[in-house]
């Protein structure tokens, strides 16, 4: 490859150091989402509470990240995006505080909630001004860039928060977002862009925010309902999925009234890019969230490890993530989202058929190497989807693309974790409680996940693709 070629293939220095910026300042409430898990036992305790009470402190966030996505996308067509990004990343570092100050379960969960709402207003900002830092020719070397803090969240967030809570307490898994922010919000007024508003004249949609709102809500708590019940089939999950597809029809027509001058506009799925990008992400989120949440119970309940052992347990699968994720960018941008999603998918059937047939006495070792090559496929899955999403769409439908983008996203990962732990729970239901019983709880769980990604190799047909000259 000639010099000139290279340097064709590099990013401009103020693109790299901006993008890592924002990386930086989506990293606090990545590691905070999984962080809280670890500690919900500590938390009840201390509390002197009931687990479905303090379960509120992650449903709530769940929530308030759902209704906060809409309002992020007025934010960034009436102000200037930098303010407002580094604003949400401050603001969260300040309730952190808060939150870890708490000293009664009310206080607590009011203050997840609002934590919840400063990351809602900051993951759709984080990728539309990314998408408009990099511009299309660099869009894939960029999304990888800003996928390290989603791939740090899952991976290292129930390590370190299982360090925290056993040598220090859990009031720490809120106080190091302080040190966090205090790193990254120079850096981002130092090497961020100023960000025009992408489109003054567009009135705040307050229908549409509150109708979309209650949506987002409604269906991920009737989701998590059912979670809980481990069935489909019961009053709260009917009540509210109704309240939620009710609201969706509404939004339809409201939206044809209004002619696509709302808060999402649904001619953007007019876009064929777009429209396949969101149900790849959608069937994405199902098929790689769900496990994430069967695979730390099979080895706590299967294996007998301890939480912290689970997640020791989980990082080949992010070993394989982080390998894979620079050179997704790359190929990204040389060869198009189709033909990285297509190898990718293949890769990951290979990594998730055999956790189908895992038993307790499966060698640990064959377990990793399976987690690796399952995690080396979650990068090409994802990063080229999103980042094929806003492909072909003008400046100003940018935010509106990020509203769509992140409340699909919110919701596939929602109901994915629902549907494997309800399949998983309904299966092991009546059966003797022994570990060969269990374990059919957990391959069903597993043969959702493989059956759903194979599904994706359909939208992933319609993704763009590039000719590169040889």
């Amino acid at each position: 490859m000639s010099r000139h070629k290279r340097k064709e293939l590099r990013l401009p220095k103020e693109v790299l150091t901006a993008a890592w910026a924002i990386a930086l300042g989506a990293i606090a409430p990545m590691l905070d989402s999984t962080m809280v898990n670890i500690a919900i036992d500590k938390l009840t305790k201390d509390f002197n509470t009931t687990l479905d009470t303090i379960q509120w402190s992650v449903t709530g966030y769940v929530l308030a990240l759902a209704i906060a996505v809409p309002v992020s996308g007025w934010l960034m067509n009436k102000y200037n995006g930098k303010k407002i990004f580094i604003g949400s990343v401050i603001a969260f570092g300040v309730i952190s505080v808060f939150a870890g100050m708490s000293r009664d379960v009310s206080s607590f969960i009011f203050f997840r909630l609002l934590q919840g709402f400063s990351a809602g207003i900051m993951t759709p900002l984080m990728s539309t001004l990314l998408v408009k830092t990099a511009g299309p020719e660099n869009l894939g070397k960029v999304m990888a860039i800003v996928s390290t803090p989603m791939i740090f969240g899952p991976i290292l967030g129930p390590v370190i928060g299982g360090f925290i809570v056993q040598g220090a307490s859990w009031h720490w898994i809120f106080y190091i977002n302080v040190f966090i922010v205090l790193i990254a919000a120079p850096l981002m007024m130092k090497t961020i862009p100023d960000f025009e508003p992408f489109n003054k004249d567009r009135k705040l949609d307050i229908f549409g925010i509150i109708n979309l709102s209650l949506m987002s809500a409604a269906l991920i708590y009737a989701i998590t309902k059912a979670a809980d019940h481990a069935s489909f089939n019961n009053s709260d999950t009917i009540l509210w999925a109704d309240i939620g597809l009710v609201s969706a029809a509404i939004y339809l027509v409201y939206n044809l009234i209004k002619k696509n001058q709302t808060v999402l506009p649904m001619n953007l799925f007019a876009n064929k890019s777009f429209l396949s990008s969101s149900i790849g992400l959608f069937l994405a989120n199902v098929a790689i969230m769900g496990p994430m949440l069967i695979l730390p119970l099979f080895f706590q309940n299967i294996r007998h490890f301890t939480a912290v052992g689970a997640a020791l347990a989980l990082i080949p699968q992010g070993v394989g993530m982080l390998v894979t994720r620079p050179l997704i960018g790359k190929m990204i941008d040389k060869i198009g989202a189709k033909y990285v999603v297509t190898v990718s998918l293949v890769l990951s059937l290979i990594g998730s058929i055999p956790l189908i047939f895992i038993t307790d006495n499966t060698s640990m070792i064959w377990i990793s190497v399976v987690l690796f090559i399952r995690g080396t496929s979650f990068g090409g899955i994802m990063l080229p989807l999103m980042s094929d999403a806003y492909t072909g769409l003008d400046s100003k439908q940018l935010p509106e693309a990020g509203v769509g983008i992140h409340m699909i996203e919110n919701l596939g990962s929602s109901f994915g974790s629902a549907v494997i732990a309800t399949v998983t729970a309904t299966v092991i239901q009546g059966l003797q409680p022994t570990i060969p019983n269990s374990l059919k709880g957990y391959h069903a769980g597993f043969l959702i996940s493989v059956i759903i990604l194979a599904a994706i190799f359909i939208p992933s047909l319609f993704l763009t693709h590039k000719k590169t000259a040889i």
